[in-house]
């Protein structure tokens, strides 16, 4: 049990290693989805377009979504923002840097099911077969525009029985999925440009701020990362000595039935006192709205002169 609790703190930490097989394992898991979804167009005008747009950009919200949930950061991040100033000032700079690392790595998982999508054409030919223009396509010429919009809804159904063998469909399939294709190896194109300057121009720009802000972002989430196992110490230790004392004040009555007690400087003998001073709960609760309203500055010279 101790080893996988390990486990889940390692991979709740702040490591960018760690982050980025989480974003990368959120990259496979959409591919994988994609690919064993079974993609079943309804083949009618009035819900083509909804239902291939909705295959095609819903399931990356979800993915987007749980990107910020499994990203440690984003939740320190926000906390960070919305803070009182406190005692400690608040610096924009490592806001926008926790902010910008925790979409990056966000959108890879959306933005790898979109490309996907386009590659594959499905969804496109789904969402747009009903929005052509039928006089471009020899078969939907000499038909009324009311068949025509319902022929051209059925482009995606290969076992439908009027478009099964028409060349006219195979023409306006191959035509979307052509489309489909461009835009998504252009939006891969851009991507990759885009990744690439940004690899390679960061240098031109003043390294000391981003530092900077790198450590101080590292800093914001594991500050709050040991404050929370701190005060589960001091809870843990807290309910272990009220629990002593209640059990202690029921030691006549307890005797009455012949039970056996140990005292509780016995059973605490040889314990580190961390409560500090902190022994009701009206000083815990002052102590962790202090705590937020009024965050300490950061500085520990005095504390390593004591």
């Amino acid at each position: 049990m101790d080893r996988f609790r390990m486990i889940f703190q390692y991979f709740q930490s702040n490591s960018e290693s760690v982050m980025n097989g989480i974003c990368g394992l959120l990259a496979l898991a959409s591919v994988k989805m994609y690919t064993s979804f079974d993609f079943s167009c309804p083949c009618l005008p009035q819900y083509n377009m909804a239902y291939g747009l909705g295959i095609m950009f819903m399931p990356p919200v979800i993915l987007f979504l749980c990107g910020l949930i499994l990203n440690r950061q984003s939740l320190a991040m926000l906390e960070e923002w919305r803070r009182p100033q406190g005692r400690r000032k608040k610096d924009l700079a490592v806001i926008r840097y926790m902010c910008s690392s925790i979409m990056q790595r966000a959108m890879v998982a959306p933005v790898v099911w979109i490309v996907v999508t386009l590659l594959d054409g499905k969804c496109l030919i789904c969402a747009f077969s009903g929005s052509l223009d039928p006089e471009k396509f020899v078969g939907f010429a000499n038909v009324s525009a009311v068949q025509a919009q319902q022929l051209l809804a059925k482009v995606p159904c290969k076992d439908d029985e009027l478009m099964r063998n028409s060349p006219s469909r195979k023409a306006v399939s191959r035509y979307l999925r052509c489309w489909s294709q461009a835009l998504g190896w252009s939006i891969l194109l851009i991507l990759i440009i885009a990744a690439f300057l940004a690899r390679w121009l960061r240098p031109c720009f003043n390294q000391a701020t981003l530092l900077q802000a790198r450590h101080w972002s590292n800093y914001i989430d594991i500050e709050q990362k040991i404050f929370e196992e701190t005060c589960c110490e001091h809870s843990r230790l807290f309910a272990h000595k009220c629990i002593l004392h209640f059990f202690e004040s029921m030691r006549q009555e307890i005797k009455l039935h012949s039970f056996s007690l140990p005292r509780e400087a016995e059973e605490a003998e040889g314990e580190e006192d961390l409560l500090r001073g902190i022994t009701d709960q009206d000083q815990v609760n002052k102590l962790l709205k202090t705590w937020y309203y009024e965050k300490p500055p950061l500085d520990v010279s005095q504390a390593t002169q004591r």
